[in-house]
């Protein structure tokens, strides 16, 4: 069984002279990952699908091509996009581009047996369903040497408030993933939340009702492998959440990102950008709310974040490659503006704001100094 991720680092808290030390030592490692899933956008509700459709073996080859602008992990789902059929060619891809399988994720969101939720299903076959996909899902992880799985319930959830009984959508949802966790144990799950789409209202619609929920999953763990890790301290439920969810949210990405963070429960990240509230746009990291991304990235320095930064997009007007390129070099290039900050100015700002006034709002324009 592979060995599980140590998230115990994140819940440290640090003086301030510990805290600038930090800073000045500690760079995050860019490990980007990217979600196979958007190589060949489909499409959507008002318009057909702009590129040619590809197959899993096409885009692998694609993957490959992307360790030049530092990809190291890839994503996707079981078993549409994984299974034990074309794991060999995941495998492949390690070998030969350095791309490793870093996370599995059960496919129980679009068929249309899950019209009314899947592990939250009314329906108790439909639940057993996503049970079976999810137990296949953990054991994939298990035979990849995969990091987790990562569960986005996105049809779970519910249409209109009157007349849903939310103690059993929850209960099913929850009882659901503990049984899959307990059936393959000693891998790690995490939650990846969202308001809304394609479920009007989704199960778990924020940072904090994920968090809530993964703290109600772990309760219900019984395998003695599982109930031996979390004795040790360690988290089994994290959170995967993406910049894009927390913003249609209306919840700030740093604030949003260090909740996870704090409680041990940030195992990986998704990457994009996204306007305030709207539709989930899964826009390039940095064209819409540069600042949002900037001051998470320099948060998860704070956290010493040290896992991947999964890239979730939705290139469809452009080559996936030219994508790839945009989102790689825009982290690089943040991550080398966070770097340079006046770290010391930055702490003092928060450590005696009466003697600061405005310094931070300066330290931010001099950031935009040509040349800097």
């Amino acid at each position: 069984m592979k060995e599980l991720i140590d998230l115990r680092y994140q819940t440290a808290r640090r003086t301030r002279d510990e805290l600038l030390a930090h800073l000045k030592s500690f760079d995050l490692e860019l490990k980007v990952s990217v979600g196979i899933w958007f190589f060949a956008p489909g499409g959507g509700r008002f318009h057909d699908r702009y590129v040619e459709s590809q197959s899993i073996p096409e885009r692998i080859e694609v993957a490959a091509e992307m360790a030049r602008y530092g990809v190291s992990g890839i994503e996707a789902h079981y078993p549409t996009e994984v299974n034990e059929g074309n794991l060999h060619l995941y495998k492949q891809l390690e070998r030969e581009a350095g791309i490793r399988l870093v996370l599995a994720a059960p496919f129980i969101f679009f068929d249309r047996l899950y019209e009314f939720g899947s592990g939250s299903s009314p329906y108790e076959a439909v639940r057993r369903r996503a049970y079976e996909t999810t137990v296949q899902t953990l054991k994939l992880v298990q035979a990849a040497d995969a990091d987790l799985c990562v569960v986005w319930p996105g049809i779970d959830g519910y249409t209109y408030p009157l007349g849903n009984l939310y103690y059993e959508m929850w209960d099913h949802f929850e009882e659901s993933l503990a049984a899959a966790m307990d059936e393959v144990p000693g891998i790690r799950v995490a939650i990846e939340p969202k308001p809304y789409e394609p479920a009007p209202n989704n199960i778990y619609r924020t940072t904090a009702d994920a968090l809530i929920a993964a703290q109600d999953i772990e309760a219900r763990l019984r395998n003695p492998v599982n109930r031996a890790l979390l004795a040790q301290g360690h988290t089994l439920v994290g959170l995967n959440p993406e910049i894009g969810h927390v913003r249609m949210g209306y919840e700030d990405a740093p604030y949003a990102y260090c909740r996870a963070a704090r409680a041990g429960r940030l195992p990986h990240t998704h990457w994009n950008s996204q306007p305030l509230g709207n539709y989930d746009q899964d826009l390039n990291v940095g064209v819409a709310e540069w600042q949002q991304a900037e001051a998470l990235l320099y948060a998860l320095k704070m956290i010493g974040y040290q896992g991947y930064f999964g890239l979730d997009l939705n290139p469809e007007r452009m080559p996936v490659q030219k994508a790839i390129e945009i989102n790689t070099t825009v982290l690089k290039i943040m991550n080398e503006r966070i770097n340079a900050l006046p770290h010391e100015r930055i702490l003092d700002c928060y450590h005696d704001p009466a003697a600061h006034r405005g310094e931070l709002e300066l330290i931010l324009a001099e950031t935009m100094r040509p040349g800097r």
